[in-house]
C-alpha cells in the first residue's frame, strides 16, 4: 500500500490545492476550505472502510486544517461570527474525537452539514 506522501493522487491534489489558493478571493478560499473539510472526511470514510489507518489520519489532519483556516478567517464584526466561530470549533472537536475513536456517522453527519453550507453559499453567490 503506498503511503500517503508517495500517493500520485494525493501529490496531484496539493499541487492543484496550492495553485487555487495562490488565485483565490476571500469568497474562494471559503470554498476551497469548506470543500477540503467536505472531501477530507470523504476520504477518510472511504480509508476507514479500507483499514488505511494511514490514509484515514492524513484525511481526518487535513479536515482540521481546514477548519482552523476556516475559523481564523471569521470576520468577527459579522454579526454570525460567534455562531460561525462555535460551529467550526465543535465539527474540529467531533473529528478530533473521531482520531481515538472513529465515528463515521458522525462524520457522515459533519460532511453533510458542511456540503449544505457550501452549497447554499454558492447558490447565494449565483443570485
Amino acid at each position: 500500500m503506498l503511503h500517503h506522501r508517495n500517493d500520485p493522487s494525493e501529490a496531484y491534489r496539493r499541487v492543484d490545492f496550492d495553485a487555487r489558493v495562490r488565485g483565490a478571493d476571500s469568497r474562494q478560499l471559503v470554498d476551497l476550505c469548506l470543500e477540503q473539510v467536505i472531501g477530507s472526511i470523504g476520504r477518510a470514510l472511504h480509508a476507514q472502510e479500507r483499514s488505511d489507518n494511514s490514509a484515514k489520519s492524513a484525511a481526518l489532519t487535513r479536515a482540521v486544517s481546514a477548519l482552523t483556516v476556516l475559523q481564523m478567517g471569521v470576520d468577527m464584526a459579522n454579526p454570525t461570527a460567534a455562531a460561525l466561530v462555535q460551529l467550526y470549533q465543535s465539527a474540529r472537536n467531533a473529528i478530533l474525537d473521531c482520531v481515538t475513536r472513529f465515528d463515521a456517522g458522525k462524520l457522515k453527519v459533519i460532511r453533510q452539514d458542511f456540503t449544505e453550507i457550501r452549497e447554499a453559499m454558492l447558490r447565494s453567490i449565483a443570485a
